[in-house]
């Protein structure tokens, strides 16, 4: 609603006030970190200007991995309330009974002065009710690239919204659509960024270092994990039965890794490369973590194997190495890659690369071996490819016999993923 409509409503005082609200919205609201708290400041400044709102809820799309939306409901006597939802799909008969589809569908707002509203209008009708609240408004919100967002508010003044509050509300819900787009389209870029790159990587291109050849290093427990015998389950599950497959690897061993505040740097079709960083406080627990995190690992694919084991079983090669892994850009003209390599990198990997030959699931080398601090058990030295010197070779001194098992377990007939 435009200035000059909202005037003939409400007073010069108020068209002060709800100025003052919008310049907020455009301004300092969008450099607050916290949307929790956004939420509840443009709630108090609505209540200050004399709308009687007492529950406030937004709703918003979103691109993740895990989750179709985030909701936040303000209510004026308990703050505020984060939820995530997935998406039961457009055709879930919950949906197709809230005022959110009805919204959606017309592109206008839902409003309902609830005495007058029969219960089965729409589902949350009758707790709209039971909760005292008279008057309700759903306003849809859609935003340049066509994902959605809900604006909801509720009062319980028995005499609901006066046409002066209604005004107040469409003045204000314009540049509350540009604050969340805005924010959505930032939060969106940073969670696809680390969901295909990682957090570290993620943080070093929203700085700025977007330019070929740009490359940092970071001193820490490397581990690199691989999947035994992947090809030959590829070809006999399929595409499809081999990425589900290999998810179910990789849903045995990251959250061990991230458990141990490691970070995954890149994923390497059935394996996968990760970090362990050094404490700030400079306590060199870094190859412990990683340790642990990799034990770990292999006991919760043991534990997969057994639960599964009409299934073929996967079977881990983990390689563990203290130095410095370099990741940066490289690629050509406007398409790049964010990669992780490095002398240590690669050694990470030919060490990987013995786990069958040594028929060990768990190795690690001397410079690993040396920072750990407890008892290992050495191999001997081996060639590895590339480098001239032959490498020392450890294992953990003492290895669970069902760790072991995850190594040496026969395979079983191979299955269609289910």
């Amino acid at each position: 609603m435009d200035s000059w409509q909202l005037r003939k409503l409400i007073g010069p005082k108020d068209v002060l006030e709800v100025g003052a609200l919008r310049d907020w919205l455009l301004g300092d609201a969008r450099r607050a970190e916290d949307p929790s708290k956004n939420i509840t400041e443009l709630c108090n400044r609505i209540l200050a200007i004399g709308v009687p709102i007492e529950r406030v809820a937004v709703s918003i799309s979103t691109l993740h991995a895990e989750h179709d939306a985030v909701g936040r409901i303000w209510l004026k006597d308990g703050g505020v309330k984060e939820s995530v939802y997935v998406s039961p799909g457009p055709d879930d008969p919950t949906f197709l009974r809230s005022p959110y589809y009805a919204a959606l569908t017309s592109r206008e707002w839902v409003e309902m002065r609830l005495a007058e509203t029969p219960d089965d209008r729409f589902g949350i009708v009758p707790d709209l009710k039971a909760e005292g609240y008279t008057h309700y408004i759903c306003a849809p919100i859609t935003f340049a690239n066509d994902m959605t967002a809900w604006a909801t508010l509720a009062t319980r003044a028995p005499d609901g919204f006066s046409a002066r509050h209604l005004a107040i509300i469409a003045s204000i819900l314009p540049p509350f659509a540009v604050l969340l787009e805005l924010r959505v389209a930032w939060g969106t870029l940073r969670n696809v960024l680390r969901i295909y790159v990682g957090d570290e990587p993620r943080q070093a291109i929203l700085g700025g270092n977007v330019k070929r050849g740009q490359v940092s290093t970071i001193r820490s427990a490397i581990l690199f994990a691989d999947m035994r015998d992947s090809t030959q389950q590829t070809v006999e599950l399929g595409a499809v039965g081999a990425v589900e497959l290999f998810n179910h690897f990789f849903d045995c061993i990251v959250p061990a890794i991230e458990q141990r505040q490691g970070e995954v740097l890149k994923y390497l079709g059935d394996g996968l490369l990760a970090i362990f960083r050094q404490a700030k406080d400079g306590e060199c627990d870094a190859p412990e973590r990683a340790l642990s995190a990799a034990r770990d690992g292999l006991a919760s694919l043991n534990a997969f194997n057994m639960e599964h084991a009409d299934k073929p079983q996967m079977r881990a090669g983990i390689a563990l190495h203290y130095g410095e892994a370099a990741y940066g850009n490289i690629g050509s003209g406007t398409r790049l890659d964010f990669t992780v390599i490095g002398r240590d990198v690669s050694l990470a990997s030919r060490i990987a690369d013995m786990n069958r030959t040594l028929d060990e699931p768990l190795l690690m080398s001397a410079a690993f071996a040396r920072e750990l601090g407890h008892k290992v058990r050495p191999l001997g030295k081996f060639r590895a490819k590339g480098f001239g010197d032959p490498v020392e070779i450890f294992r953990p001194d003492e290895m669970d016999v069902t760790l072991d098992r995850v190594y040496r377990t026969p395979k079983a007939t191979f299955f269609d993923i289910g």
